[in-house]
Protein backbone atom coordinates (compact mmCIF):
# COMPACT_ATOMS: atom_id res chain seq x y z
CA UNK A 1 0.00 0.00 0.00
CA UNK A 2 1.77 2.99 -1.03
CA UNK A 3 1.93 6.01 1.47
CA UNK A 4 1.05 10.04 1.46
CA UNK A 5 5.10 10.84 0.89
CA UNK A 6 5.21 7.59 -1.93
CA UNK A 7 2.16 9.34 -3.25
CA UNK A 8 3.72 12.88 -3.65
CA UNK A 9 6.95 12.08 -4.28
CA UNK A 10 5.93 10.31 -7.28
CA UNK A 11 4.08 12.78 -8.23
CA UNK A 12 6.55 15.58 -8.05
CA UNK A 13 9.04 13.18 -10.37
CA UNK A 14 6.13 12.58 -12.68
CA UNK A 15 5.60 16.85 -12.51
CA UNK A 16 9.09 17.58 -13.43
CA UNK A 17 9.24 14.98 -16.78
CA UNK A 18 5.83 15.98 -18.12
CA UNK A 19 6.99 19.66 -17.66
CA UNK A 20 3.31 20.28 -15.61
CA UNK A 21 5.66 21.37 -12.77
CA UNK A 22 5.42 24.87 -15.09
CA UNK A 23 2.03 25.16 -16.17
CA UNK A 24 -1.09 25.90 -14.54
CA UNK A 25 -3.32 23.51 -13.75
CA UNK A 26 -7.27 23.40 -13.05
CA UNK A 27 -8.80 20.55 -11.14
CA UNK A 28 -12.13 19.50 -11.58
CA UNK A 29 -13.29 19.29 -8.04
CA UNK A 30 -16.30 17.87 -6.65
CA UNK A 31 -15.36 18.15 -3.17
CA UNK A 32 -15.89 13.66 -3.13
CA UNK A 33 -12.98 11.54 -2.08
CA UNK A 34 -11.05 11.07 -5.65
CA UNK A 35 -10.83 14.83 -5.85
CA UNK A 36 -10.08 15.75 -2.91
CA UNK A 37 -7.33 13.46 -2.53
CA UNK A 38 -6.12 14.52 -6.14
CA UNK A 39 -6.13 18.23 -5.04
CA UNK A 40 -4.53 17.04 -1.73
CA UNK A 41 -1.62 15.46 -3.63
CA UNK A 42 -1.15 17.96 -6.49
CA UNK A 43 -0.94 20.73 -3.55
CA UNK A 44 1.25 19.01 -1.15
CA UNK A 45 3.59 18.48 -4.58
CA UNK A 46 4.25 21.70 -4.96
CA UNK A 47 2.14 22.27 -8.24
CA UNK A 48 0.11 25.37 -9.14
CA UNK A 49 -3.22 24.36 -8.98
CA UNK A 50 -6.83 25.97 -8.53
CA UNK A 51 -10.15 23.78 -8.33
CA UNK A 52 -13.08 24.51 -10.03
CA UNK A 53 -16.53 22.84 -8.31
CA UNK A 54 -19.34 23.73 -10.87
CA UNK A 55 -22.86 23.17 -9.06
CA UNK A 56 -26.58 23.54 -9.84
CA UNK A 57 -30.16 24.08 -8.09
CA UNK A 58 -30.33 20.25 -6.47
CA UNK A 59 -26.78 20.13 -5.59
CA UNK A 60 -26.48 18.83 -2.06
CA UNK A 61 -25.06 22.21 -0.18
CA UNK A 62 -23.30 20.41 2.79
CA UNK A 63 -20.85 19.21 0.41
CA UNK A 64 -20.18 22.08 -1.21
CA UNK A 65 -19.94 24.12 2.39
CA UNK A 66 -17.38 21.33 3.41
CA UNK A 67 -15.71 21.57 -0.21
CA UNK A 68 -15.09 25.26 0.35
CA UNK A 69 -13.37 24.78 3.72
CA UNK A 70 -11.02 22.15 2.60
CA UNK A 71 -9.48 24.54 -0.12
CA UNK A 72 -9.39 27.39 1.92
CA UNK A 73 -7.40 25.27 4.73
CA UNK A 74 -5.30 24.18 1.43
CA UNK A 75 -4.85 27.64 0.60
CA UNK A 76 -6.29 27.20 -2.69
CA UNK A 77 -7.88 29.50 -5.33
CA UNK A 78 -11.50 27.88 -5.68
CA UNK A 79 -13.84 28.64 -8.35
CA UNK A 80 -17.51 28.26 -8.13
CA UNK A 81 -19.90 28.24 -10.89
CA UNK A 82 -23.73 27.64 -11.79
CA UNK A 83 -24.77 25.20 -14.14
CA UNK A 84 -28.25 25.25 -13.82
CA UNK A 85 -29.16 26.64 -16.86
CA UNK A 86 -26.91 24.31 -19.08
CA UNK A 87 -28.22 21.13 -17.05
CA UNK A 88 -31.60 22.31 -18.09
CA UNK A 89 -30.70 22.72 -21.41
CA UNK A 90 -29.25 19.56 -21.85
CA UNK A 91 -31.63 17.25 -19.38
CA UNK A 92 -35.00 17.89 -20.46
CA UNK A 93 -37.40 16.04 -22.47
CA UNK A 94 -34.09 13.12 -22.14
CA UNK A 95 -34.31 9.72 -20.21
CA UNK A 96 -33.67 9.69 -17.05
CA UNK A 97 -31.23 10.00 -14.90
CA UNK A 98 -29.44 12.70 -15.88
CA UNK A 99 -25.70 12.22 -14.90
CA UNK A 100 -24.13 11.46 -18.53
CA UNK A 101 -25.84 14.54 -19.59
CA UNK A 102 -24.62 16.72 -16.36
CA UNK A 103 -21.20 15.48 -16.75
CA UNK A 104 -21.36 16.56 -20.09
CA UNK A 105 -21.85 19.95 -19.14
CA UNK A 106 -19.55 19.90 -16.61
CA UNK A 107 -16.47 19.06 -18.83
CA UNK A 108 -17.32 21.43 -21.65
CA UNK A 109 -17.61 23.92 -19.29
CA UNK A 110 -14.72 23.36 -17.79
CA UNK A 111 -12.88 23.11 -20.84
CA UNK A 112 -13.89 26.38 -21.78
CA UNK A 113 -13.28 28.11 -18.23
CA UNK A 114 -9.73 26.87 -18.06
CA UNK A 115 -9.19 27.77 -21.93
CA UNK A 116 -10.75 31.75 -21.03
CA UNK A 117 -8.92 31.99 -17.48
CA UNK A 118 -5.24 30.83 -18.72
CA UNK A 119 -5.15 27.37 -17.21
CA UNK A 120 -2.80 24.67 -19.64
CA UNK A 121 -4.07 21.63 -17.98
CA UNK A 122 -7.41 19.82 -16.72
CA UNK A 123 -7.15 17.41 -13.52
CA UNK A 124 -9.71 14.50 -12.66
CA UNK A 125 -9.62 12.51 -10.18
CA UNK A 126 -9.97 9.19 -12.07
CA UNK A 127 -8.78 6.11 -10.16
CA UNK A 128 -7.47 2.46 -11.49
CA UNK A 129 -11.44 0.70 -10.68
CA UNK A 130 -13.25 3.56 -12.72
CA UNK A 131 -14.48 2.48 -16.42
CA UNK A 132 -12.58 5.20 -18.43
CA UNK A 133 -9.74 2.83 -17.95
CA UNK A 134 -10.07 0.74 -21.10
CA UNK A 135 -11.14 2.13 -24.27
CA UNK A 136 -11.11 6.44 -23.77
CA UNK A 137 -6.97 5.79 -22.16
CA UNK A 138 -6.05 3.77 -24.91
CA UNK A 139 -6.09 6.73 -26.79
CA UNK A 140 -3.40 8.06 -24.74
CA UNK A 141 -0.07 7.99 -25.88
CA UNK A 142 2.60 7.63 -23.89
CA UNK A 143 2.01 7.78 -19.46
CA UNK A 144 -2.00 7.38 -19.04
CA UNK A 145 -1.67 9.99 -16.64
CA UNK A 146 -1.75 12.73 -18.70
CA UNK A 147 -3.59 12.33 -22.08
CA UNK A 148 -4.43 14.69 -24.49
CA UNK A 149 -7.63 13.21 -26.31
CA UNK A 150 -8.85 15.44 -29.26
CA UNK A 151 -11.79 15.31 -28.32
CA UNK A 152 -11.20 17.41 -25.50
CA UNK A 153 -8.89 19.79 -27.16
CA UNK A 154 -6.55 20.05 -23.87
CA UNK A 155 -4.90 18.10 -21.93
CA UNK A 156 -5.98 16.08 -18.80
CA UNK A 157 -4.15 15.04 -16.12
CA UNK A 158 -5.49 11.73 -13.99
CA UNK A 159 -3.04 11.78 -10.45
CA UNK A 160 -4.65 8.90 -9.20
CA UNK A 161 -5.20 6.48 -12.03
CA UNK A 162 -2.69 4.22 -11.50
CA UNK A 163 -4.17 3.80 -7.86
CA UNK A 164 -7.07 1.26 -7.05
CA UNK A 165 -9.88 2.67 -4.79
CA UNK A 166 -8.72 0.68 -1.77
CA UNK A 167 -5.20 2.40 -2.14
CA UNK A 168 -7.17 5.75 -2.75
CA UNK A 169 -9.45 5.25 0.70
CA UNK A 170 -5.92 4.48 2.10
CA UNK A 171 -3.97 7.50 0.95
CA UNK A 172 -7.45 9.54 2.14
CA UNK A 173 -7.53 7.87 5.26
CA UNK A 174 -3.97 9.20 5.72
CA UNK A 175 -4.11 12.38 5.07
CA UNK A 176 -6.70 13.01 7.28
CA UNK A 177 -9.22 13.76 4.57
CA UNK A 178 -12.75 13.48 5.59
CA UNK A 179 -15.33 14.42 3.05
CA UNK A 180 -19.03 15.61 4.14
CA UNK A 181 -21.16 12.43 3.63
CA UNK A 182 -24.90 12.58 2.71
CA UNK A 183 -25.24 8.78 3.22
CA UNK A 184 -26.74 8.52 0.09
CA UNK A 185 -27.55 4.97 -1.05
CA UNK A 186 -25.33 5.78 -4.41
CA UNK A 187 -26.28 3.53 -7.32
CA UNK A 188 -23.03 1.38 -7.29
CA UNK A 189 -22.05 -1.00 -4.01
CA UNK A 190 -18.41 1.35 -3.42
CA UNK A 191 -19.38 4.52 -1.46
CA UNK A 192 -19.36 7.22 -4.77
CA UNK A 193 -22.17 9.64 -3.53
CA UNK A 194 -23.30 12.72 -6.01
CA UNK A 195 -26.27 14.65 -6.36
CA UNK A 196 -29.87 13.52 -6.02
CA UNK A 197 -30.75 13.62 -9.90
CA UNK A 198 -28.94 10.50 -10.21
CA UNK A 199 -31.99 9.01 -8.52
CA UNK A 200 -34.24 9.66 -11.23
CA UNK A 201 -35.85 6.45 -12.68
CA UNK A 202 -34.45 5.00 -15.48
CA UNK A 203 -36.19 5.36 -18.85
CA UNK A 204 -38.21 8.41 -17.07
CA UNK A 205 -38.73 11.63 -19.21
CA UNK A 206 -37.18 14.52 -17.24
CA UNK A 207 -38.79 17.29 -16.22
CA UNK A 208 -38.09 20.14 -14.17
CA UNK A 209 -40.43 19.51 -11.84
CA UNK A 210 -39.09 16.14 -11.32
CA UNK A 211 -35.75 17.16 -10.96
CA UNK A 212 -37.56 19.53 -7.67
CA UNK A 213 -38.89 16.07 -6.36
CA UNK A 214 -36.21 13.93 -6.53
CA UNK A 215 -34.40 16.56 -4.61
CA UNK A 216 -36.96 16.98 -1.92
CA UNK A 217 -37.36 13.33 -1.21
CA UNK A 218 -34.08 12.58 -1.09
CA UNK A 219 -33.22 15.76 0.91
CA UNK A 220 -35.13 14.49 3.47
CA UNK A 221 -34.76 10.53 3.80
CA UNK A 222 -30.50 11.44 3.84
CA UNK A 223 -31.37 13.49 7.03
CA UNK A 224 -32.82 10.18 8.55
CA UNK A 225 -30.14 8.26 6.76
CA UNK A 226 -27.55 10.30 8.40
CA UNK A 227 -28.95 10.64 11.89
CA UNK A 228 -29.36 6.57 11.72
CA UNK A 229 -25.83 5.90 10.21
CA UNK A 230 -27.33 3.83 7.21
CA UNK A 231 -27.60 4.55 3.72
CA UNK A 232 -30.71 5.72 2.41
CA UNK A 233 -32.16 7.05 -1.19
CA UNK A 234 -35.20 6.98 -3.12
CA UNK A 235 -35.85 6.19 -6.80
CA UNK A 236 -38.31 9.04 -7.67
CA UNK A 237 -41.14 8.74 -9.52
CA UNK A 238 -41.62 5.10 -9.10
CA UNK A 239 -40.36 6.22 -4.95
CA UNK A 240 -38.62 2.95 -4.58
CA UNK A 241 -36.26 2.95 -1.59
CA UNK A 242 -33.03 1.53 -1.41
CA UNK A 243 -31.52 1.13 1.71
CA UNK A 244 -28.18 -0.68 2.94
CA UNK A 245 -28.36 -1.07 6.95
CA UNK A 246 -31.64 -0.14 7.54
CA UNK A 247 -34.34 -1.32 10.30
CA UNK A 248 -37.80 -1.40 10.01
CA UNK A 249 -37.72 1.89 12.45
CA UNK A 250 -35.95 3.35 9.84
CA UNK A 251 -37.73 2.33 6.73
CA UNK A 252 -40.73 3.32 8.59
CA UNK A 253 -39.39 6.94 8.96
CA UNK A 254 -38.35 6.96 5.09
CA UNK A 255 -41.79 5.51 4.16
CA UNK A 256 -43.63 8.78 6.10
CA UNK A 257 -41.46 11.28 4.05
CA UNK A 258 -42.35 9.06 1.10
CA UNK A 259 -46.10 9.32 1.60
CA UNK A 260 -45.75 13.20 2.47
CA UNK A 261 -44.49 14.04 -1.13
CA UNK A 262 -46.82 11.62 -3.03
Amino acid sequence: MPSVEDAVRELQRFSRESGIDKRQILIMFSGGKDSSLALYLLKEAGLNVSALTFFHRWSWGEPLNWAMRFTRKLGVEHFLVDITEGLLREAMGRKGPVCINCKKAMLWNAKWFAINNGFDILVKGDNANDKIIGALLNQCKGDIRLCNIPKIGMPILRPLIKYTAEEVKGLTEEAGIRPYRMYEHARRRQWREGCPLQYIDREEIVTEKLMDLVYGVNYKVSRIARRKKVRVSVRVPSFEVMCWGCDEETLHEVKSVIERFK
